[in-house]
């Protein structure tokens, strides 16, 4: 395991326990983000990076009992919380890093990641190796339950310009692992952007 990983691990692994009670209005948050990705009733979708699975009911709702809805993330304790929440009933939760998924090419229709950008060692490696289990056509969709500002405000850090999440950044790294940006919101109250996976 790199060392990238072990400190997401111990990063994350540590505060599983209590980590929905930390955010506890983020759930209409996550419903509405969900529902501007536009998923069908019988799709496949993945959430990456998925924590306690806090997308999950609303993956679910969107996909319907015929869709088929995937839990993937690093930290064994996230998986542990989101199944005593009784989230792994909305869909199969998977130990497992993004780098690597194991899952077939094209496999899935969309990919919703609350909350991973920053988390991830290798940026443009890793959303290329998303856009490999997404159809051509198919949607990423990149989410917080707060924007940028008040995200650096909580952490207590300024934003500066090479900040990942900047627009100009974001569209460059998404456009250089094959996805083409199609919305992008940075709000106090949110942040979420929209890339459909080209052909």
């Amino acid at each position: 395991m790199s060392d990238d990983h072990t400190r997401v691990q111990e990063f994350f692994g540590v505060r599983a326990a209590d980590w929905d009670l930390r955010f506890p209005d983020d759930g209409p948050a996550y419903a509405a983000a969900v529902a501007e990705i536009g998923l069908r009733e019988g799709g496949r979708v993945l959430d990456a990076g998925c924590g306690t699975g806090r997308a999950l009911p609303a993956l679910r709702a969107a996909v319907g009992p015929s869709g088929v809805v995937l839990g993937a993330d690093l930290t064994p304790e996230m998986l542990r919380e989101a199944a005593r929440a009784g989230r792994d009933r909305e869909g199969a939760l998977l130990l497992t890093d993004v780098a690597a998924l194991p899952l077939r090419s094209s496999s899935l229709d969309a990919v919703f990641a609350a909350g991973l950008i920053a988390h991830l060692p290798r940026p443009a490696e890793n959303l290329r190796e998303i856009r490999r289990v997404v159809r051509p056509g198919g949607v990423l969709a990149l989410f917080h339950p707060i924007g940028r500002a008040a995200l650096a405000a909580r952490q207590g850090r300024a934003l500066t310009p090479d900040d990942l999440r900047a627009e100009p950044n974001l569209r460059a790294l998404l456009a250089g692992a094959g996805w083409r940006m199609t919305s992008y919101a940075d709000e106090d109250t949110r942040f979420l952007v929209l890339a459909v996976r080209e052909a």
